[in-house]
Parts: C-alpha cells; sequence; structure tokens
C-alpha cells in the first residue's frame, strides 16, 4: 500500500464510497488496533492523527474480518476489541424534545447515539465483562474509553430488574443501557 499514492487518491472526499469500490484482495497488512484503540504498523505506533483518520475512514468489518478498502485494493488487518475509542460526550439540547447524546471517537469522529446507531451491550473479550459499544456504520463498532463510561454512569437511571438494575441512558426518544449492576 503506497501511502502517498493513497493520500493522493482520497484527497477531497470526506466520506469515502467504499461500499461502491470492488478492488482485488491484495493480503494482510501488518496492521493492528490494540484494545486501547491505538493503531500499529510493525508493531510500532502510528502516531501522525492524520494518517490513522485517513485509514480509519476507509475502514470496514465483513463478517468478523477488518479491511482498508481503496479504489485499487482491498487489505486486511487485526483488529484486539473495537477498532475506536469513545472518549468525550456532549448532551445537545434539542428545540422541540429532549437532549441527544453525542459521542466522539479518538479520531474526532463524532456520533449522535440512537436507533440508527445503537449501544449494545457485547462480551469484553479479555474481561469477560458486558460492556457498552457503540454500533457504527459498515461493520465497526466503538468502545467507551473508561473514563467516558463512568462520566455516563454518573448520569444514568438505575432500573430494578429482579437480582440486578440496569443502568439506563436516553438520546433523544431512544433508550439504552450501560450495564447492570447487582443489588447485593
Amino acid at each position: 500500500m503506497d501511502l502517498s499514492g493513497l493520500q493522493t487518491q482520497l484527497s477531497g472526499l470526506k466520506h469515502y464510497p467504499i461500499e461502491q469500490w470492488h478492488p482485488p484482495f491484495c493480503g494482510s497488512l501488518p496492521m493492528h488496533i490494540d484494545r486501547d484503540g491505538q493503531w500499529l504498523y510493525q508493531q510500532s505506533a502510528i502516531n501522525r492523527i492524520e494518517l490513522v483518520r485517513l485509514f480509519a475512514a476507509i475502514l470496514s468489518c465483513q463478517q468478523g474480518r477488518y479491511f482498508l478498502t481503496t479504489p485499487a485494493e482491498k487489505v486486511e488487518i487485526t483488529v484486539a476489541d473495537a477498532p475506536f475509542m469513545l472518549v468525550a460526550c456532549q448532551w445537545l439540547q434539542q428545540p422541540n424534545g429532549p437532549a441527544q447524546l453525542q459521542v466522539t471517537s479518538s479520531v474526532g469522529e463524532s456520533y449522535l447515539i440512537s436507533a440508527e446507531l445503537p449501544v449494545q451491550l457485547q462480551t469484553d473479550p479479555l474481561t469477560g465483562d458486558n460492556l457498552p459499544y457503540l454500533q457504527l456504520p459498515r461493520g465497526l463498532h466503538a468502545k467507551f474509553a473508561r473514563s467516558l463510561y463512568y462520566e455516563l454512569v454518573e448520569v444514568a437511571l438505575s432500573r430494578p430488574q429482579s437480582d440486578e438494575s440496569s443502568l439506563c441512558l436516553a438520546s433523544g426518544d431512544y433508550s439504552f443501557s450501560l450495564g447492570t449492576i447487582s443489588e447485593e
């Protein structure tokens, strides 16, 4: 993958139409996204945020496999958990309705939590805990950073369910759970 050629091919586009591109599969690339959302190439951190943003914009997940797709080639990379970390949030007041929760990823993308971009509890592959992940387009998902998770837990409402309580929030008309706590 020629990085300067890639940047030239994709310059000027904000949202890349990777669904419309059908390049040949060119194998695996020694690129990995670790559990903390850090992008690595040959086990070295990619510290140029512009480059990480470019890769993030052409990333997709298909049947559990992660691919970077350009008009000329498609390569596979590995991801330890979720490719993105959600690191910040803000409540956006709506003129005629309840506030919506906007979250921002470590690569600077912002998302409004909604039925179209829902939060689902998934099992953390390392700890086995049920944690919230934001479901994103292209089969991708984002994990809540620990600090953001605890910030949201502080404002969540506890809804009792048998021997545990669900920690619930609403973003606009969409309600979701951050997880459960034991009533012991």
